[in-house]
């Protein structure tokens, strides 16, 4: 393995995930599950897959004040100071440079990746051949590089890439994003074969990633640099509560990726999946097999096919003539909706807890 003194990685668990309710919840949210039964929950294999190329000790975890203990319980490697706790709810501009200031105080030479903890990739030798190719490819120019992942089909949840396919680099030009496309669009981008799924995943140098910050959001730089005696040292927190909660609540994408003038993609040859919804547990677990999904629950199924069926413990489960539903128990909360309804799940949360009380997720 090359020297990888420079490598940092900045891993995004701050999210509610609420479309995977009841299990993901506010106190509890996703991340810090073990979704699909392996014995290792999201976050801790998310973790796990960058420290095979970045260094255990420059990996710094993103998420909310409240969730400081479940981060140090599930990782207890890792370093106080590298866990960046939001004291407000924002989208990922602010926590990106937040945790690149932090980075470049220490490490001015330091690339890095952005990733979400909640994502599901099968092929990790894939991965981290495909990350190594990134950060080449950030380290050598002033770019801003993302894996995008090559459509299997039309999907609209998914933010878009546009690249040059004649492009004979590994990290090609990025021609435009596109954000959540509706049917027929998506299916036009997925016919081209020049489109790739937008991972959510961004590797550059902290060099770039701060220029692109003074350059496209100079308000927010200013803010967080006026922090940067404290990063790093048990005073960073403090300045983080007081200062945090005035950022703007803008996401990277529109923050600054849309407006970069150098954005390259390295075409994914790994699987992904990004556990959204419990459609896509399903999927990640099954395929179009057909076949019901299971996890934590012992399950006689009659006359069955689609469902996916989890409990909190080792329940057994009856199911009997249903088709492409899902079946979720945690505790006090029994969930049954057909597949089709999970964008609904968040809904069906807010009634359940208007009804009986927010204790319920």
């Amino acid at each position: 393995m090359k020297d990888n003194k420079n490598y940092y990685a900045l891993l995004m668990a701050g999210g509610v995930g609420s479309r995977f309710w009841p299990v993901s919840t506010q106190a509890f949210p996703k991340q810090f599950h073990d979704m699909l039964g392996t014995g290792e929950t999201l976050l801790q294999k998310t973790f796990k897959r960058l420290s095979k190329l970045v260094p255990e000790e420059q990996i710094l975890v993103l998420t909310n004040v409240d969730y400081n203990d479940l981060v140090k319980e599930q990782l207890p490697q890792i370093a106080q100071k590298n866990i960046v706790l939001e004291s407000a709810m924002r989208n990922t501009a602010p926590c990106i440079l937040l945790s690149a200031l932090k980075v470049e105080k220490e490490n001015p030479d330091a690339v890095m990746i952005v990733a979400p903890s909640d994502a599901w990739i099968e092929d990790e030798d894939a991965f981290v051949s495909d990350l190594q190719k990134a950060f080449d490819a950030a380290e050598k120019e002033e770019a801003i590089v993302t894996l995008g992942i090559q459509p299997t089909f039309p999907n609209t949840g998914y933010g878009y890439i546009n690249y040059d396919k004649s492009d004979n680099a590994f990290a090609k030009a990025v021609k435009r994003f596109t954000e959540k496309p509706d049917y027929p669009t998506a299916k036009e981008f997925v016919a081209s074969g020049e489109y790739l799924w937008n991972a959510g995943m961004f590797i550059w140098s902290v060099a770039t990633v701060v220029n692109s910050f003074k350059e496209f959001l100079p308000e927010m730089y200013a803010l967080f640099n006026k922090g940067n005696a404290v990063y790093n040292l048990p005073e960073e927190q403090a300045f983080i509560d007081e200062e945090y909660p005035k950022a703007e609540n803008i996401s990277i994408d529109f923050g600054v990726m849309e407006k970069h003038q150098n954005v390259k993609v390295v075409p994914a040859t790994f699987d992904w999946n990004d556990l959204g919804t419990w459609g896509s547990l399903y999927d990640k677990m099954q395929g179009d097999s057909g076949e019901d999904a299971v996890v934590n629950a012992r399950v006689i199924a009659t006359n069955t096919s689609g469902n996916i069926i989890r409990t909190s413990s080792d329940k057994v489960v009856v199911v009997d003539g249903l088709k492409d539903y899902i079946i979720v128990e945690k505790e006090d909360v029994l969930v049954i909706v057909p597949k089709s309804k999970e964008q609904d799940i968040k809904e069906i949360r807010n009634e359940v807890q208007s009804k009986f009380g927010n204790n319920l997720g």
